[in-house]
């Protein structure tokens, strides 16, 4: 076990319960700390219930194509902690090294004396400590859970900040109500500092509009201010400063090209003046994995059908299944595969949501409960989730069994998903080494 591993079992002993949104914990933490989140690298905070990670991902490549040094925060994690802090470098940005990771959360857990803390809040008070000791241009730092009691709501004057899509997630923290949901993401827009706003539900679009008003905060929203769109296999982004075609983005989906404008739309509110060149670039190297991401190799294809198209996706909730349902209806009118999902999920997600848009078009799902997780379904309670949306579902004892007991008339589109955890679980069996 490394000693980062061993510090982070500790540190999930000192308090009860894995979420407990409030940031009294975080400000007492942070003035033991010496107060890192007042010397940080000039902030762009990211909330929003669907595309925060992607669009974080996009500002960092086309950051770095610009030879900008770029910190990044983000979570959770797919196979090791290490993933959820980058540090900018001079080729690019590093994952957190082991030695120096463990340091820092050693730091915090001397300093924090044993005194009741969430993992999320004392690992989020260290990667701001290791932020504010390493130089860079700029911090991508994505919000948690929620906005306005997240831990990493204590920047009083970011850059810019951005809330993505908002949809229903996370019901027993944020609740039912939409408009409700969209005042917690809200909650990161500050007085004076622009805010970029992705394509939202009316009822969410009305919140975030009404809290910028009252906060003086410039608001920079997608089809009103701003709008990205795909136009003969090319993305076109349009704003007040014109128009820019570019070459369609690396990730693949609609969904990626209002993330993508999302991108381009924060960094030039936050005063990048990027070339088209490094926005190009950007959109080209991009990388975020879990996020319909390709699988050609590895233990997953040798257990599927020979011939198998198979992709991994993390989306969890109702919105994500929308997405996803959209592009893999696209892939079936470019190129004909019947498709079967395997998924596992948590029990603290709409199940019956996310597989609704399937129905009619996924031929069945295959249901595994997710190795290690005791909030997972049973591979039996996530089938009938399954059979309530109105797709037809097999439960199996694990994703190998579940992935050999595919059975159709020609190779089958396989998207293997349902969870953030489960795409992990995946990575790691496919020995992935994320960087």
């Amino acid at each position: 076990m490394a000693q980062s591993d061993a510090i982070l079992d500790r540190l999930a002993g000192l308090h009860p319960k894995i979420i407990d949104l409030s940031l009294d914990r975080m400000w007492r933490i942070l003035d033991r700390l010496g107060h890192p989140h007042l010397n940080l690298p000039p902030v762009i905070h990211v909330a929003g219930t669907n595309g925060k990670g992607s669009t974080v991902a996009f500002m960092r490549a086309m950051l770095e194509a610009a030879g900008k040094g770029v910190h990044v925060y983000t979570s959770p994690h797919l196979v090791r902690f290490h993933e959820r802090i980058r540090l900018a470098s001079p080729d690019g940005g590093k994952l957190v090294a082991e030695p120096v990771l463990a340091e820092a959360l050693e730091h915090a857990e001397t300093l924090n004396e044993g005194v009741p803390i969430t993992i999320f809040e004392i690992t989020t008070a260290a990667a701001l400590h290791l932020f504010a000791t390493h130089p860079a241009d700029v911090l991508l730092l994505e919000v948690g859970l929620g906005g306005r009691l997240d831990a990493t709501n204590v920047i009083d004057t970011p850059l810019a900040s951005v809330i993505t899509p908002v949809s229903h997630d996370h019901a027993g923290y944020l609740g039912d109500s939409l408009p409700g949901i969209a005042r917690e993401k809200a909650g990161i827009i500050k007085p004076g500092a622009p805010c970029v706003v992705s394509r939202q539900p009316d009822e969410a679009l009305d919140v975030i509009l009404e809290i910028g008003v009252e906060r003086g905060a410039p608001l920079f929203v997608s089809g009103r201010d701003w709008n990205a769109r795909l136009e003969n296999g090319r993305m076109i982004f349009e704003d007040s400063s014109g128009l820019i075609d570019l070459t369609a983005p690396r990730l693949p989906g609609r969904h990626q090209i209002e993330n993508a404008g999302a991108a381009i739309a924060t960094l030039r509110a936050a005063g990048f003046a990027l070339h088209t060149d490094d926005i190009e670039a950007g959109l080209q190297s991009v990388q975020w994995p879990a996020r319909m991401q390709a699988i050609s190799q590895g233990p997953v294809v040798e257990a599927a059908p020979p011939g198998s198209e198979i992709w991994l996706d993390g989306g969890h909730n109702p919105s994500a299944g929308e997405v996803l349902a959209v592009r893999l209806a696209e892939m079936e009118e470019a190129s004909a595969r019947p498709l079967v999902l395997v998924c596992g999920m948590l029990t603290t997600k709409t199940a019956t949501g996310f597989f609704a848009p399937f129905a009619g078009l996924a031929r069945e799902v295959l249901t595994v409960e997710i190795p290690g997780e005791p909030a997972s379904f049973t591979a039996e309670a996530l089938a009938e989730q399954a059979r309530i949306a109105g797709v037809p579902a097999r439960p199996m004892p694990d994703l190998m069994s579940a992935l050999a007991a595919i059975d159709t008339d020609e190779p089958p589109r396989i998207l293997i998903g349902g969870s953030l955890y489960f795409a992990g679980h995946v990575l790691a069996m496919q020995d992935a080494v994320l960087a």
